[in-house]
């Protein structure tokens, strides 16, 4: 009898309420060590890319807006110099008040129109995979590409202001007239490239609540509207939860579609925080400032999904 066995009747006897599911071989930890190594044996490589490619520029980042960074290599450390400057630069204070802006128009925007299509696509019996891949397709796309397309749409000789024209209503400039309306039109761009990304999030959240529930809440009386507010929308909470700290990260970024259809115009009005960092860093080539504003813009985005956390799980103990 091996040593492994004569414990384990040895334990039986003596504690008889350890059934034999419980009294487990000492070589099964070791075992367990040896796949919990290999696990992480077959992650290193992506946790040492992801670190190369995020983590370390991230820190880079920190350390260049200390300091006053040349294409040569060559720098001079300032300390919060460039801070400094930044809190006394009214293009800073601008981009930042376009970029909160643009983040207040295109998040409820998006998460609207995701979890709109995903209740539709939620009740579709028949072409459900149809419709799903043709409401995805946009988010396949490029952003140059729907950018110039839409750039196209919005002109004041495009298929838009053609059809507003046959109403009787005149050109209206999307893309150079007043701020709100260069940034709704922006946002509309940006939700239409980006809803089908959330949309499929919402549906597999969707397609994970139990059919019980809803069952109960009909016979109960509930209509259609009182059953998405107080059943399907509270279920959907973790879910809503981190498509809106996505999309929030997402709206911070925004660059590409400013930089083909606005330029960052007209008179700064869609400046936004990422496209005052390019022109600081890849048009006048000052790379320190540059670092400064994306530290400062990452510990905005930080300190507000700290805020949308802290509000959910609020939400959530009451």
């Amino acid at each position: 009898m091996s040593i492994n066995t004569r414990t384990r009747n040895t334990l039986a006897g003596r504690h008889p309420e350890l059934t034999a599911p419980q009294l487990k071989p000492f070589g099964a930890k070791k075992a367990l060590n040896r796949e919990a190594l290999a696990g992480i044996l077959f992650v290193l490589p992506t946790l040492v890319i992801f670190g190369l490619f995020k983590f370390l520029p991230i820190f880079g980042a920190g350390a260049m807006s200390l300091t006053e960074y040349s294409l040569n290599g060559d720098f001079e450390f300032l300390g919060a110099d460039n801070y400094t400057r930044l809190a006394a630069d009214p293009n800073f204070w601008q981009s930042l008040k376009v970029t909160f802006l643009y983040v207040a128009i295109f998040v409820p925007f998006i998460i609207a129109v995701s979890l709109a299509g995903a209740v539709l696509l939620d009740k579709l019996v028949r072409f459900t995979g149809t419709f799903r891949a043709l409401l995805f397709i946009p988010y396949l796309s490029s952003f140059v590409m729907a950018g110039i397309i839409w750039t196209w749409i919005f002109s004041t000789d495009g298929p838009l202001n053609a059809a507003l024209g046959g109403l009787g209503m005149g050109p209206v400039p999307f893309t150079s007239g007043p701020q709100l309306l260069v940034l709704l039109s922006l946002a509309v761009v940006s939700v239409w490239k980006g809803f089908g990304y959330s949309m499929l999030i919402f549906l597999a959240g969707l397609k994970a609540q139990p059919a019980e529930v809803h069952e109960a809440a009909r016979i109960d009386g509930a209509g259609a509207w009182k059953s998405f507010w107080y059943v399907t929308l509270p279920l959907l909470k973790p879910v809503v939860f981190f498509v809106l700290v996505i999309e929030t990260i997402v709206g911070f970024q925004v660059f590409d579609t400013i930089y083909v259809m606005t330029g960052g115009g007209p008179a700064r009005a869609s400046h936004s925080l990422i496209y005052f960092l390019f022109d600081e860093g890849f048009k006048f080539f000052d790379f320190g400032y540059a670092s400064a504003i994306g530290v400062v813009l990452f510990v905005i985005v930080l300190i507000l999904s700290l805020i949308q956390q802290r509000f959910f799980e609020g939400k959530d103990s009451k």
